[in-house]
Order: C-alpha cells, then sequence, then structure tokens
C-alpha cells in the first residue's frame, strides 16, 4: 500500500482559514418608527454656520460666577388665568443626573419637539434649585440689526443666567434620538415629575434619565424677548419657573 500523502501547503491554508471564518453579526434590528406628529409650524433647517457655534460652545465649562440679574418680570401664573395673547405650549426639562439638563418645548404632549436646548447646569443642580420653589432662567443673546428677521428661539447660543447667577452657555440644538424616544415615552403625560430607565452606562442613581414637565404659557413681548411661565393648577403649591428669551 503507498504512503498516505501529507497535505499540500495551500490545502492546509484554506483548512486554516475556514476554521477561522467569524459567522456573519446579526443584521441591527429595525427602528421603531416614531408616533409624534410634526408641529404645525416646521422651523428652517440650521445652517452650518450654527452648527460650528453648537460644537463650540458645547465643549465650553459650565462656569459660575456672580452676575446680575437683568431685571425682569417674575411671578406664578394660574393655568386657570392664562394671558389671553400667550400661548400654551408643552416644555419638559430632562436629563440625567449629573448631565446637562435639556429643555424640550412642544405644541403638544403628542407633537415632535420645536425647540430643545441643552441647558448650561447639570440635571441635579436644577433639582435643588426647583427645591428652593423659585426658579428664573435668562438666556441672553446679543441684538441683531432691525433688518435681521432671525426670530430669538433661532438663536444658535446663549448666555444663561439662574437666579441670577451665571451658569456658562445654554445651546440650542436638534433632537436626537434619545430626545425623542423620551418625548415618545411621555406622550401620554401632560404634567408631572419622574425617573425613567436611563441607558447610560453609569450604574445606580447617577445613571438614572430624570423629567419634569409641565404646561408653559409663551408671551411673546416683542421680537427681542419671550417668555415662558410654568403654569400650576390652582391651588398648587409647587415650585416656580419662569424662562426668559432676551436679546440685550
Amino acid at each position: 500500500m503507498g504512503e498516505p500523502k501529507s497535505p499540500s501547503q495551500d490545502q492546509l491554508h484554506q483548512t486554516a482559514s475556514s476554521s477561522s471564518t467569524v459567522p456573519p453579526l446579526p443584521p441591527p434590528l429595525p427602528r421603531q418608527p416614531s408616533s409624534l406628529l410634526q408641529p404645525s409650524q416646521n422651523r428652517k433647517s440650521r445652517s452650518k454656520v450654527i452648527r460650528v457655534f453648537r460644537s463650540v460652545f458645547r465643549s465650553f465649562p459650565i462656569i459660575t460666577p456672580a452676575c446680575r440679574m437683568p431685571s425682569l418680570p417674575m411671578g406664578r401664573m394660574d393655568s386657570s388665568k392664562t394671558a389671553s395673547s400667550g400661548t400654551r405650549v408643552s416644555g419638559t426639562l430632562f436629563g440625567y443626573r449629573k448631565g446637562r439638563v435639556s429643555l424640550s418645548i412642544q405644541e403638544t404632549p403628542r407633537c415632535l419637539p420645536s425647540l430643545v436646548v441643552e441647558l448650561a447646569m447639570q440635571t441635579n443642580v436644577l433639582q435643588k434649585e426647583m427645591g428652593s420653589g423659585m426658579v428664573r432662567i435668562a438666556l441672553e443673546c446679543e441684538k441683531r440689526a432691525d433688518k435681521d428677521k432671525t426670530s430669538i428661539l433661532d438663536e444658535p447660543v446663549w448666555t444663561m443666567y439662574c437666579n441670577g447667577k451665571k451658569s456658562g452657555y445654554a445651546v440650542k440644538r436638534e433632537a436626537t434620538e434619545e430626545d425623542l424616544s423620551v418625548m415618545e415615552l411621555l406622550k401620554a403625560v401632560t404634567m408631572g415629575a419622574a425617573v425613567l430607565p436611563g441607558k447610560s452606562e453609569v450604574e445606580g442613581p447617577d445613571g438614572e434619565m430624570v423629567y419634569m414637565r409641565a404646561l408653559f404659557e409663551r408671551i411673546v413681548g416683542s421680537k427681542d424677548s419671550e417668555t415662558l411661565y410654568m403654569l400650576s393648577p390652582e391651588g398648587n403649591n409647587g415650585p416656580e419657573l419662569s424662562i426668559f428669551f432676551v436679546r440685550i
């Protein structure tokens, strides 16, 4: 009988390649379509310059030097006594406890956000401020030329003050997938505050997503000023929150 033939180099190479072949990864799960509705007035997409502003100012640290609070109106607005000139909108403050808090404005809880602002404040710090009973947030930017018709809510960045103290820079941004997921979960919620299961890698309370949703009265003072007053149910002694957009 003849001696068995030893495998050739090509055969060895093919055997090694076949044994080390990694099975293909399964295709990603299809993204669930959002059931949120388009707002009645779609805002214009931002230009490349605005995107650059956003990326630059998001890298700025949160700072807290004392600064004089601008003279602005204040006070609680009762949901049963809203101003006739105002528009009622849904506002949501949300974020991870040790991450920056974001503000989302929607026409209704079932609409896509018409405005998302990343505020210059950590969520847990804002919670402490809300615990004091009254919070006034002023978002300031420079005045534009008279012929410039840019809405104050279309500004890319504002200097932020909270109860008279400068916090840093608030930045307008487009809604992320995570933002939309939060709004999708809360589409049946009109008012309330709670904790959502977060997707952060941080375990424990710091990895939780907290939110507070309420109705706001939007008052347009002029092309250089708008105010959001949180509406409180009649007889409710909860915290007061006012957000001022001002060009100075």
